[in-house]
């Protein structure tokens, strides 16, 4: 008698805490294949590739366990339009190589969407949506060319 094996794990559910948990993870790799070693990516940088929009990323924060870094386009640079967005404030976690969007300005109003205080349904679901954003973005602006990663050797941007 044949025995089938069973899977011995199992993706987690789209839009479920244990799916954005890994969607962390991945945007923490997505983030150190766009910008390098984030421990050490200067306080403000931009990348710039032919025919395509420049991007800053401007860290606001370092701690020993932490870095916390603005993602935006650079609109103003591109086109003369007086605003840059979208603006993605991202809290990276060394230690557990995690990273998530922490608040972000919406496209239409000035509004800054931030997660505490909602219901938790709608906080996991808005945290889903955001990082989901930020993966797709950071994928997107790789396959552009766009790149943070400072090589120290040459002391210039890769």
């Amino acid at each position: 008698m044949l025995v089938k094996e069973q899977p011995t794990s199992f993706s987690p559910l789209p839009k479920s805490f244990a799916a954005l948990m890994e969607m962390y993870e991945i945007n923490y790799i997505q983030l150190r294949l766009l910008c390098g070693d984030i421990r050490i990516l200067p306080e403000a940088s931009v990348s710039r590739v032919a025919n395509g929009i420049p991007v800053a990323a401007h860290v606001i924060e370092h701690s020993r366990h932490t870095t916390t870094l603005m993602l935006t386009y650079l609109f103003n640079e591109y086109s003369g339009a007086k605003d840059n967005r979208p603006d993605m404030l991202i809290r990276v976690y060394h230690d557990s190589r995690q990273a998530e969007v922490i608040s972000h300005r919406c496209r239409l109003t000035d509004e800054v969407v931030q997660y505490w205080g909602k219901e938790l349904d709608t906080m996991l679901l808005c945290r889903w949506r955001m990082n989901r954003f930020l993966y797709k973005w950071t994928n997107y602006l790789r396959r552009q060319g766009h790149c943070f990663a400072y090589d120290h050797e040459n002391e210039n941007f890769l």
